[in-house]
C-alpha cells in the first residue's frame, strides 16, 4: 500500500485510512485518490471490515486538490476525454464510494477546503471537529465545485450562500446546514466517530448493506446523481470564462487570493 496513505483497523470490523501526506496538508494528488479507492474497494471485499474510515493526518483532513501536479496523471480510472474531463473523472470517483457495499465515515478536523470538502460529500457519514472549516472558495475564481454536492445536502439557500460567496463553514454550521452529522471536540474525535462505527460494525455487513442502498436509492430517485453528472458540464463551461481565463494564466496565484486559509494551509491545493 503506498505511504501516501495509512491503513489501520483499530477496533473489530473497522477499517480506518488516514490520508497521509502532512507536509503537504494531506493535498490529494492522484496517487493518492489512487490509494484510497483502491483501499475502500479491498475493504469492500473483506470480511473482517464492515465500516472504513478516512481521516487525515497532521493538522487538518485535507486542503484539497493537488494543483502542483497534472490532475489526469495516471489515474486511477478511465474517463471519456475531451472539455469536463476532469470534473467527470472525478465525480465517477466519489460516486463509487455510494456504490460501495460498506458505509464509509469523514473524520474531519482542522480544514476540509474545495476538493476535500468533495470527498467528504461522496462519504455516507461525516463527523467534524467543533472549530473545523469547511468550504469551496475556488468558485470565487476559477469554477463550481467538480463534484457539485451543494444542492442536495445542504438545501436551496445554504447553497447559494456557499457557492455565491465561497465562504467557509464552522463544523457546528455544517451540522445545522446537514453537510455533517455531527460535530465533536477536536479532542473527542476520534474517540466518538469510533463509536459510531462500532454501532455500524455491530450490524450484519448483508443488512447494513441494504440499509446504505436504501437511502441512496432514493437520492436517486430524487435526481441526485443526474443533477451533479448535469454540473461537471457547468464547470466545463466555467473553463471558458474570461475571467478565468486570465487567472488560469496563474492558477495557483489566482486561488491562494480566493481561499481563507487556515494557519498553515497549503500554498498548492484547491
Amino acid at each position: 500500500m503506498s505511504n501516501v496513505i495509512l491503513v489501520d483497523r483499530p477496533a473489530p470490523f473497522i477499517g480506518r485510512i488516514t490520508l497521509n501526506r502532512p507536509e503537504k496538508r494531506n493535498a490529494i494528488d492522484t496517487a493518492m485518490r489512487s490509494a484510497l479507492l483502491a483501499a475502500l474497494q479491498s475493504a469492500d471485499n473483506d470480511p473482517e471490515v464492515r465500516v472504513s474510515i478516512i481521516r487525515g493526518a497532521g493538522p487538518c483532513f485535507s486542503s484539497g486538490y493537488d494543483l502542483s501536479r497534472g490532475l489526469m496523471d495516471d489515474p486511477p480510472h478511465h474517463t471519456a476525454p475531451g472539455d469536463g474531463q476532469w470534473a467527470r473523472h472525478v465525480t465517477d470517483s466519489w460516486l463509487s464510494l455510494w456504490d460501495l457495499a460498506k458505509p464509509v465515515i469523514a473524520q474531519i478536523h482542522g480544514y476540509a477546503i474545495a476538493g476535500a470538502s468533495e470527498l467528504a460529500a461522496g462519504c455516507d457519514l461525516v463527523y467534524v471537529a467543533e472549530d473545523a472549516r469547511i468550504g469551496h472558495p475556488v468558485v470565487r475564481v476559477m469554477s463550481p465545485p467538480d463534484f457539485n454536492y451543494h444542492p442536495w445536502l445542504v438545501g436551496f439557500r445554504n447553497a447559494m450562500e456557499l457557492m455565491l460567496t465561497g465562504d467557509s463553514v464552522s463544523g457546528i454550521d455544517a451540522v445545522e446546514m446537514g453537510f455533517a452529522n455531527r460535530a465533536y471536540p477536536a479532542d473527542q474525535l476520534d474517540d466518538r466517530v469510533l463509536e459510531v462505527a462500532g454501532k455500524i460494525a455491530a450490524i450484519s455487513p448483508d443488512l447494513a448493506q441494504l440499509n446504505k442502498r436504501v437511502v441512496h436509492r432514493a437520492m436517486e430517485a430524487m435526481g441526485v446523481r443526474t443533477a451533479i453528472r448535469a454540473s461537471t458540464e457547468l464547470q466545463a463551461l466555467a473553463g471558458h470564462q474570461e475571467s478565468v481565463q486570465a487567472a488560469r494564466a496563474n492558477a495557483l496565484e489566482a486561488i491562494k487570493g480566493a481561499v481563507d486559509r487556515p494557519d498553515g494551509a497549503d500554498d498548492d491545493s484547491g
